[in-house]
């Protein structure tokens, strides 16, 4: 199996910038719950050191549970790593549509994560500084440098690390909802539209973390 690399982001330190980013989000496609998004930044100091706990490290859906929390664990106590979490819930996903919600949580995050390096210097915009997007799309109404990359959770380290930690993150929202509005099997799909899952919608109706607006809850509404 090939593996996240990190020639981009070597290549992006060596061109100047001071920092580079991964952005990746993680329950887009589910029917219930938030959509998450992690922000990971690094400084060129994280790739001149080796990480041996880190080795292995790929895109989270290719993953066990264990291994991610594994991975997970190493990244989050890394001095040379900081990362911010920002989500938003299934009322706004459903006032603004999952892309533009995704994207909202998308700007926060980096925005949040900006500060913590930076100490409030960004706002003139001018801050070395490069965001690598999951996806096809770059991040709207921001005025940062971006690269939008295909499939980048599975080519790019930082946002392979971005989409584990984003990953673990919801995983334990859901195991926390599971308890809140039992029933529907939260602790096991994490929101995805699994058979069991819409078997249980159909039986118990729809709760307040499903998204309204998707498909298979908005016919039961």
């Amino acid at each position: 199996m090939k593996l996240p690399h990190k020639t981009l982001e070597k290549k992006l330190f060596k061109s100047g910038y001071r920092y580079v980013f991964g952005v990746d989000e993680v329950g887009m496609g589910c029917l219930a719950g938030p959509v998450v998004v992690c922000a990971v930044g690094v400084t060129n100091s994280f790739y001149k050191k080796t990480h041996p706990a880190l080795r292995g490290l790929r895109e989270s859906k290719l993953l066990s549970a264990v291994q991610r929390d594994k991975f997970a664990t190493e990244l989050l106590k890394n001095k040379n790593l900081k990362f911010k979490i920002c989500y938003v819930g299934p009322k706004i996903i459903d006032r603004l549509n999952i892309y533009q919600a995704t994207r909202k949580a998308m700007r926060r995050a980096v925005q949040k994560l900006t500060l913590m390096f930076t100490r409030g210097t960004f706002a003139n915009a001018k801050v070395p500084l490069v965001v690598l997007v999951d996806g096809p799309a770059k991040i709207d109404r921001f005025s940062f440098d971006q690269r939008a990359i295909v499939k980048g959770d599975r080519k790019i380290f930082v946002i392979a690390c971005a989409s584990i930690i984003a990953k673990v993150h919801r995983d334990k929202m859901m195991a926390r909802y599971a308890k809140k509005y039992p029933g529907y099997g939260f602790e096991k799909h994490k929101g995805y539209g699994t058979k069991y899952h819409q078997a249980q919608l159909t039986a118990l109706g729809p709760c307040e973390i499903h998204r309204k607006s998707f498909a298979p809850v908005a016919k039961m509404l």
